[in-house]
């Protein structure tokens, strides 16, 4: 999947959103890749799985996933690599394995979410796996939208790189302008 077909198929899925957006991140944007109308789809979800994972040099053990944006691709590269997939959720402020998940010490994993803004949840996921004692090879997301200003401490590979603007809160013009802001997203903002 290259990124200009990932683009278009953004647009024709009508997953590229316009208007005034409050991301998980904190920050206000314009614009707002809605991934979940792609993975809707369990054909393009299956691609778009494969496609990160090929972008792999060594198969990990596991496959780990922020909740909520992560569950859906986290799975599919998975599958495509033949490993588990766990996902972290929040609780009491911070990333954890539930539901009986559990990582062995010296696994390898590979962090998986739809899209890096500020890479605040991997890089929470990424924390809780060292903390685990368990390398982790790469970040694969679907798209970057962090113009190279992510946060994360291991490498990123995503199938698209966006660049769409993003606005503190404090200095944004579209909340100067009074347009209410919506949250599209998963997280519950602090």
């Amino acid at each position: 999947m290259n990124p200009e077909k990932l683009r278009e198929l953004f647009i024709e899925k009508q997953a590229l959103l316009k208007g005034h957006f409050l991301l998980s991140s904190g920050l206000h944007s314009a614009e707002y890749l809605q991934c979940a109308l792609l993975l809707a789809d369990p054909v393009i979800s299956e691609k778009l799985g494969r496609a990160l994972a090929e972008k792999l040099n060594e198969k990990p053990d596991v496959v780990l996933s922020p909740a909520m944006g992560g569950i859906v691709i986290g799975q599919e590269v998975a599958r495509a690599l033949g490993v588990r997939h766990f996902f972290a959720e929040r609780e009491n402020g911070k990333m954890v394995l539930r539901r009986g998940f559990s990582l062995s010490f010296g696994e390898k994993c590979v962090v998986v979410e739809d899209v890096v803004t500020t890479g605040g949840s991997s890089q929470e996921v990424l924390e809780m796996a060292k903390a685990q004692g368990v390398e982790t090879l790469s970040v694969l997301s679907i798209a970057d939208r962090s113009a190279g200003k992510h946060k994360l401490s291991a490498p990123l590979n995503s199938l698209l790189k966006i660049e769409i603007q993003t606005f503190d809160p404090k200095v944004c013009p579209l909340c100067r302008e009074g347009t209410p802001a919506i949250k599209p997203g998963s997280r519950v903002q602090k």
